[in-house]
């Protein structure tokens, strides 16, 4: 059985034109406070200053005839805005290289546009690389990298011929994770829908993550160690001509995995875990590293559920971690796929509250470090974030998650996006970025180690 994916297309790529407005600022409905605000140890690590793009596509909806989902989503940001006041500044870099939040009401930018194509012709599925996806989330030449003294958030709403529209979002991960855009982005659908107000809260209280005084760094934070001097034979950090691409996997091909691990192991291990570790070794296959050489695979983990007293359910900020599994080449590709799993849940099941008090002490005396890039892969399973559960009224987005593979520089970043396939068979799409020779090279290994 080959896994579902396409690295060569056997029809002409999707080509549409896109009409946009001028990109406009929007502020909050009311009169919000002008204050600085402090981010957390957490927040202001070197490894998040990177913007992230979601994207978002929805049907016609016959109910919603009439309604202009351009200005439903532009006047429910401004109000939504005035409970999420800081994500309508800009972030300030102050003493010390510190970044603090200056909460101006300059607003978030806002594009209206119209694309000259239906939903229907993006074909039974929809998965990253998107075609013209720069068309639906236009961002200034020369601004895609930057997070200081600009917006926080970039929203492009764009209608399509059909009545459908795509919503596509950039965030700043500085200010905020995964799960906290979640809860901005159903505060936005809960005001398109009629709500006065969010029915969570949200909640700064970026103080939770600061260092502790004095700073006691009481983890192996492995993530984090530099390998400076490795970079140059690193073929992810060397390469250039990257691709996209996304695999599906489906009940059939995960079954087909977890038949390579023992019984005791497979009941135990949950999806993420054995996908990601089945990802690990197909790609540590695929760069064809020296056997000595270590490689690390880092799980993102969120950790508001490992405090006590439990963490405030509107928290926005950052509240992850990412563990790293690590092992040489030689023993993840010639050891059964059962060490891999057990590696994979060893670093997951690192996280705690200890944990990440202990990662912002790090921060403070290591200087906001970037984590581990050389031989190095980082993983976020958002099968459970709800993206696809926003709903502006024109009914659930038919994908909705990551718009791409890839995280600011750094390509080495794989997502796993819930998502459905030609026959609408529920599964994980896996985003991938890789060189190009190297990707194809990657999806034989998956086929050879599924056969």
């Amino acid at each position: 059985m080959a896994f579902s994916h396409t690295l060569e297309p056997s029809s002409p790529p999707l080509v549409f034109s896109v009409r946009r407005r001028e990109p406009e600022l929007v502020a909050p409905a009311v009169s919000t406070p002008h204050e600085t605000k402090h981010l957390s140890d957490i927040d202001d690590q070197a490894g998040l200053r990177a913007n992230v793009p979601i994207i978002q596509f929805y049907r016609n909806e016959p109910s919603m005839a009439g309604k202009d989902p351009v200005d439903i989503i532009r006047n429910a940001v401004a109000k939504a805005l005035v409970f999420y006041y800081p994500l309508a500044g800009r972030l300030r870099e102050a003493a010390g290289g510190n970044l603090v939040v200056d909460c101006n009401e300059e607003g978030v930018m806002f594009i209206e546009a119209d694309a000259d194509i239906t939903f229907e012709q993006f074909g039974d599925t929809l998965k990253p690389p998107f075609p013209c996806f720069q068309e639906l989330l236009h961002e200034a030449p020369g601004s895609e990298g930057v997070v200081i003294n600009s917006p926080i958030i970039l929203i492009q709403v764009t209608r399509l011929k059909c009545g459908g529209f795509i919503f596509a979002l950039r965030f700043n991960h500085v200010m905020t994770d995964g799960a906290g855009i979640v809860h901005f982005m159903y505060a936005v659908v809960e005001i398109a829908r009629g709500a006065n107000e969010p029915s969570i809260l949200p909640v700064w209280q970026r103080e939770l993550l600061h260092a502790r005084d004095p700073p006691r760094v009481t983890h192996n934070h492995r993530e984090y160690e530099q390998l400076t001097d490795d970079t140059i034979t690193d073929p992810i950090l060397t390469g250039t001509d990257f691709v996209q691409q996304s695999f599906f996997f489906g009940p059939a091909e995960i079954a087909a995995i977890r038949r390579h691990l023992p019984h005791h192991l497979d009941t135990e291990s949950t999806t993420y875990e054995v996908l990601t570790s089945y990802i690990w070794r197909c790609r540590t296959k695929a760069l064809q590293l020296d056997p000595s050489q270590e490689v690390r695979m880092m799980c993102i983990t969120d950790a508001r559920g490992k405090f006590n007293p439990p963490f405030p359910t509107g928290y926005y900020g950052n509240c992850f971690a990412f563990p790293a599994a690590v092992a040489t080449a030689g023993e993840l590709c010639e050891k059964p796929l059962e060490h891999a799993v057990r590696l994979i849940k060893k670093a997951s099941g690192e996280m705690s509250e200890e944990y990440m008090h202990s990662l912002a002490d790090l921060m403070v005396t290591e200087g906001k470090p970037l984590f581990t890039v050389v031989r190095s892969c980082v993983v976020l399973d958002t099968t459970y974030a709800g993206f696809r559960e926003l709903d502006f009224g024109w009914g659930k987005a038919v994908y909705g998650g990551l718009a791409q593979a890839g995280a600011g520089a750094f390509p080495a970043v794989n997502f796993h996006v819930p998502s459905q396939n030609a026959q609408g068979e529920e599964g994980i799409l896996v985003l991938v970025c890789l060189p190009a020779k190297i990707m194809s090279v990657f999806a034989k290994e998956l086929d050879d180690m599924h056969a």
